[in-house]
């Protein structure tokens, strides 16, 4: 028998793919609800995605979307989503997107186009856990990294690309690195892998987990306090105790690192110091005539070198339809993150009042808006830094006492990853 703790994405795919193959299994869900992170609202003629957004699909995930019945469900991002804007100046101004206009847009500056041209030359190089920032500036510049790497990272991960890891969190540019010595080298040779796809579905991105969940052995409201082990596992939780030979931990890293304290405590000590920055997500509502700047692409993010208060906003209702009315805009900004953590502490008022005044500056609105809600997150995206290196070595010793991690804390954060890594965990168990 194998035990899953969690039915958020990843235990929720651990747990199709050991069914699919005829596995024993059960999974054990502290709430009365699957999906986790994952929240999708639905509000009359609006639908309000409270964590992430999108998904990026290859042909794989197609294949299995199709393979479980969504394939009636599934939204793909309009054109204009291949867009993306980040501020510079105070403007948004459209980020170059492939390595040729990196050098022929005007973006960004004369020296810098020349660093990208030598980064074609460069050689063979790789640091032990260098930073994403420290990587980028060794490769191009500062201005590559203040205008481009850390917008993408804090949109990506709410993170500080000075300390997050990059073989933690792109580990393909590692990869680039010690095959061709420039990054953007790596990127023209590869420029042939099937694109992935931005997607979504009709009623949200929850529909994935209710209709994984359909199937599922689930038992709810199963908060586990405790796990003990001597030669195959006890899971104690409020109610009851269920056995299992082997077990995959999906939660937070910081609620198993609280129920693994007394059978793991070296691995527990290593998840007690992933770091959860704190994150408000903030639905904005506004008449189309209201808004004085034309929402033609993903979104606007934010460089902390700007000042500005939020990390930027997606332009939800240019990318997926079925969003709003098509007289109205929606908005989704992001206020916090590992930079500016403050900010996600302020009284919500306060970060309303800010946030306003920022929209009104930025997308010249004429009106103020029609509605808005804010989503709360204390803790919101695991940070890939220092403190992974040693949960890494910790879950390597435990897997040695049958025990598993598929969690968003370890390798990869996003939906595909989760993906990915739930088949292949199914495969080796």
């Amino acid at each position: 028998m194998i035990g899953i703790i969690g039915a958020g994405i990843s235990g929720l795919l651990a747990g199709h793919f050991l069914q699919k193959q005829g596995k024993p299994y059960f999974i054990l869900e502290a709430t009365n609800r699957a999906g986790g992170y994952l929240q999708s609202e639905r509000k009359g003629n609006y639908l309000f995605e409270k964590a992430a957004n999108s998904l990026l699909a290859d042909q794989e995930l197609l294949d299995f979307l199709h393979d479980i019945g969504l394939q009636d469900e599934l939204l793909y991002a309009n054109e204009v989503s291949k867009q993306r804007f980040i501020l510079k100046n105070g403007k948004y101004q459209a980020l170059p997107t492939s390595p040729l206009q990196l050098l022929t847009n005007k973006f960004f500056s004369w020296k810098t186009k020349i660093a990208i041209f030598k980064e074609l030359r460069n050689k063979n190089q790789v640091i032990d856990n260098e930073t994403i920032s420290q990587f980028f500036e060794r490769h191009f510049n500062k201005e590559i990294v203040d205008y481009a790497v850390t917008p993408f990272v804090t949109g990506i991960y709410a993170g500080n690309p000075a300390e997050l890891l990059v073989a933690k969190t792109f580990p393909q540019l590692v990869e680039y690195e010690k095959q061709y010595g420039s990054i953007l080298k790596g990127f023209i040779k590869n420029n042939k892998v099937s694109r992935k796809q931005s997607i979504n579905f009709r009623e949200g991105l929850e529909t994935l987990p209710r209709k994984l969940a359909e199937k599922l052995e689930i038992f709810y409201n199963q908060k586990v306090e405790n796990i003990t082990y001597k030669k195959k596992f006890s899971i104690q939780t409020q109610t009851q105790t269920f056995d299992c030979e082997k077990l995959i931990i999906t939660s937070p890293s910081f609620c198993a690192a609280e129920f693994l304290r007394l059978s793991f405590p070296t691995l527990a000590h290593a998840l007690a110091a992933i770091h959860y920055p704190p994150m408000k997500v903030v639905h904005t509502l506004l008449k189309k005539s209201a808004v004085g700047f034309e929402l033609n692409g993903f979104g606007g993010l934010h460089p902390a070198v700007e000042g500005k208060f939020s990390a930027g906003a997606l332009w939800t209702s240019s990318v997926f339809k079925h969003r709003c009315p098509d007289d109205e805009v929606l908005l989704t900004s992001f206020v916090g993150g590992q930079l500016a953590t403050t900010h996600a502490q302020l009284p919500e008022a306060i970060i309303l009042q800010r946030l306003n005044q920022e929209l009104t500056e930025l997308y010249q609105l004429s009106q103020p808006p029609l509605y808005q809600q804010v989503v709360n997150w204390d803790k919101a995206i695991p940070q890939y830094n220092q403190a992974l290196i040693a949960s890494d070595q910790a879950i390597a010793a435990a897997e040695q006492q049958q025990l598993y991690v598929c969690a968003n804390w370890h390798q990869g954060i996003s939906l595909a990853d989760a993906f990915k890594k739930a088949k292949g965990l199914a495969e080796r168990l």
